[in-house]
């Protein structure tokens, strides 16, 4: 399965939203959404192998080309994102795939990502099921509440990142989950922030990596099928 570049009309206001798509003709597709690092070789070599050969997968870049060197780089990217106009690159994928014969789509992501998938669960149109991985928006962007889809939420139980994916943090997205009656599961590993990116080494968790990937399969299976 071979990623091809691709062009998505989008209302952010950058314009275009450049991207990376599987071939196939799936009925169903998934939304892989970046890191803070972005669109890079991790991200694009995770969109082939856990949901390529099931799915049209789809990458939007939202950094529209650029892939952060070094964790102050990447912060840098991070902090400069309007991320409202990334959850209008994700309504552009969305579109991008029902405009193609797909018939119904998820999303998933990773860290950044994380949040902009519960994010894209409230705001974007047309998506029938998220699963964030160790990533919470600021209630300004999204009130996961507030979530459309099903979800299927995956942390840590050693991440640190204080109001982002920390325990404390966790606690507080499930209780708003199931205090507004959103269709979810939560799920918290043995593992640190970014256990799924097998190019960190000091943070990858081959079992929960692979653990987490085969609850997703199932999830989507569920919602997608």
């Amino acid at each position: 399965m071979t990623l091809q570049k691709v062009t998505l009309e989008s209302k952010n206001k950058l314009g275009p939203v450049p991207g990376y798509v599987t071939s196939g003709t799936h009925k169903a597709g998934i939304i892989v959404i970046q890191e803070w690092w972005g669109v890079n070789e991790q991200i694009k070599s995770l969109a082939e192998k856990w949901y390529g050969d099931k799915y049209v997968a789809i990458v939007p870049d939202f950094y529209r080309g650029k892939v952060a060197k070094d964790h102050e780089e990447a912060g840098h990217y991070m902090n400069d994102l309007d991320w409202f106009g990334a959850v209008q690159d994700i309504q552009a994928a969305v579109d991008y795939l029902k405009a193609n014969g797909v018939q119904k789509v998820a999303c998933v992501g990773f860290c950044m990502g994380g949040a902009l998938t519960i994010a894209a669960s409230v705001l974007v149109d047309g998506l029938n099921a998220a699963a964030p991985f160790y990533g919470i928006p600021n209630a300004q962007l999204a009130n996961s509440g507030k979530a459309r889809t099903p979800m299927q939420c995956h942390f840590g139980t050693k991440d640190n990142l204080k109001g982002f994916s920390d325990p404390e943090a966790q606690d507080a997205l499930e209780k708003n989950l199931k205090e507004n009656n959103v269709v979810y599961e939560f799920y918290r590993y043995d593992a640190d922030h970014a256990f799924v990116n097998d190019s960190n080494v000091e943070k990858y968790n081959a079992n929960c990596a692979k653990l987490a990937h085969e609850r997703t399969l199932e999830f989507f299976g569920k919602y997608l099928n």
